[in-house]
């Protein structure tokens, strides 16, 4: 704790300068710096602490004006896992009044209002006689003790999630949106936190006071993990990580790693590896605590911690050379794969079979209606069909029968979501150029959803997007057994007619079966008179 004589120095030269003196002491009673500062501003060396251990640091400095403890203080124990932190009353002269101390207590501790224990002033003679070095170590015990506990009972990661707000009216929705993705993701979510913010902070985005608070309550939750809902620079990403001590993802990292989690195919695999190189690339240079963001050898269906999954090289500390060389790689296979699929829709075309493209927001129920539509109960023909975001990764097409048409291919498209990673866009960019093959679109529309309307519209944005949004469209509102019924006849009027069903009940699957075989009858009308139009003119030139 220091000595009483170490305190009358620190007291008398704090009265000379009229400012606050501190030193920072380690478990030998060492003197490790010097600082002229309050607690905020000390100067620390590299502090390595562990989860289960504190950093082996003392802070004893002084309070010009008097008083006790400072919230500063407090953050400063908090933040840096400090083994204590005393606070000198300078008195008249440059004598030192009493001594305050505080330190911290092991998480879930019972009466325990907050992240530390104040123990009563003791004036300076007394300073030596609190045994620091058993409490310390009675602490860390505690905090082993407890850790292991949570170890033995924790089956996923613990996150809290951070959604910024604007201003935005969907806000809410879009922190119930991340808290989705997170489970897809395999996370606990143990709590929600929507921030509003106008102007967001350069460094931090929330700035450091909310850090703090995040910080601790991630401490009581047994948290290790925080995910923001805004994309985050590697600079802002490395100062949030370095000033709460968790590991950072932002929802760009934790869509691609459901993707990672998701990809089956050889095609998937490869455009989700090439999007987690993309996104990997600028932030190659200090990665921080989570530096290996795709395990080796651990393949895209394996485990691992959040953020670490995927089918990439051996580890992220790939230099940008290898980088480099790994992308074109990953580029020219994905070209062979897309010729192939080229050729495989020739053969559809020659065969004049109508194409029907079903698109739609993740989990709206598309790969359930492709199973109903197709009669595919059983493997091998089911689709798989999951309650889960992006289940579906490359698309898969099934032959389906309709009245007066005959025989025309429905296929399964990935998921679309708002705000869809440019990375991952451009990664799986012929897959989705795939949809403008299609005859007909089949929009299908989760209408039980509450945020139905901002979904339909961030799937017209993707497909105006990719030039789709002038192809024929059968809109179906899915899942209307569940829906409210007067949002049900909002979504009816708003959609120009959508044909509400459930996928999973069979329930509607006829009027939307003719409401397709309408829209292909009609193309194919336009296309046999643009057909007759073609000839004419060339009899005409002739």
């Amino acid at each position: 704790m220091g000595s009483p004589e170490l305190a009358r120095n620190l007291a008398e030269l704090s009265s000379d300068i009229r400012r606050e003196v501190g030193v920072l002491i380690d478990r030998r009673g060492r003197v490790i710096s010097v600082s002229v500062a309050d607690a905020r501003g000390t100067e620390f060396p590299d502090l390595r602490m562990g989860e289960n251990r504190l950093s082996g640091f003392h802070l004893l400095h002084t309070h010009p004006r008097g008083g006790g403890l400072s919230k500063g203080d407090l953050s400063t124990l908090f933040l840096k896992r400090l083994d204590a932190v005393s606070a000198i009353e300078v008195r008249n002269e440059g004598q030192p009044g009493l001594i305050h101390t505080a330190h911290l207590t092991p998480p879930g501790t019972v009466g325990e209002e907050e992240d530390w224990r104040i123990l009563p002033p003791v004036p300076t003679f007394q300073i030596d006689e609190f045994d620091l070095g058993a409490q310390v170590q009675a602490l860390e015990e505690e905090i082993a003790r407890a850790a292991r506990t949570r170890v033995s009972k924790k089956d996923h990661e613990r996150a809290i999630l951070v959604q910024i707000d604007q201003g935005e009216f969907d806000a809410e929705e879009r922190l119930e949106e991340l808290a989705e993705l997170a489970r897809t993701a395999g996370a606990e979510v143990v709590h929600r936190e929507l921030v509003y913010r106008k102007n967001l902070k350069a460094g931090t985005l929330v700035g450091a006071g909310k850090l703090e608070e995040l910080t601790s309550r991630a401490y009581h939750l047994d948290a290790d993990l925080l995910i923001f809902g805004q994309e985050l620079g590697a600079a802002q990403a490395r100062e949030i990580e370095a000033a709460t001590g968790l590991k950072i993802i932002d929802r760009t990292q934790l869509i691609l790693d459901i993707f990672a989690l998701h990809a089956q195919g050889v095609e998937s695999r490869l455009q989700v590896e090439l999007a987690q190189l993309r996104y990997m690339k600028p932030r190659l240079l200090g990665a921080g605590a989570a530096l290996s963001r795709i395990g080796g050898g651990g393949g895209s269906a394996a485990g691992g911690a959040i953020g670490t999954r995927g089918p990439g090289e051996t580890k992220l500390e790939l230099d940008r050379r290898r980088i480099n060389d790994r992308l074109s790689f990953l580029e020219k296979q994905l070209e062979g794969v897309a010729q192939r699929r080229e050729e495989r829709r020739k053969t559809r075309e020659r065969n004049a079979v109508p194409v029907i493209s079903i698109v739609g927001y993740t989990n709206a129920g598309k790969s359930t209606l492709l199973n109903a539509f197709t009669h595919a109960a059983e493997e091998p023909r089911r689709v798989l069909a999951e309650n889960k975001l992006f289940a579906t990764l490359r698309p898969t097409s099934r032959q389906g029968y309709l009245e007066g048409i005959g025989p025309v291919v429905l296929t399964d498209t990935v998921g679309f979501i708002r705000d869809l990673p440019k990375d991952l866009t451009r990664a799986f960019r012929s897959t989705l150029e795939e949809i403008g093959d299609a005859d007909v679109l089949l929009h299908v529309v989760d209408a039980a959803s509450p945020g139905a309307d901002t979904r339909l519209d961030a799937v017209n944005r993707i497909l105006e997007d990719l030039g789709f949004r002038d192809l024929p469209t059968v809109v179906a509102l899915n899942k209307a057994d569940a829906a409210d019924p007067e949002a049900l006849e909002r979504q009816i009027d708003r959609t120009g007619g959508g044909i509400p069903v459930s996928a999973l009940r069979n329930v509607g699957l006829g009027d939307l079966k003719d409401a397709l075989t309408d829209a292909v009858a009609l193309v194919q009308r336009q296309e046999l008179a643009a057909r007759e139009e073609a000839r004419e003119l060339a009899a005409q030139y002739r």
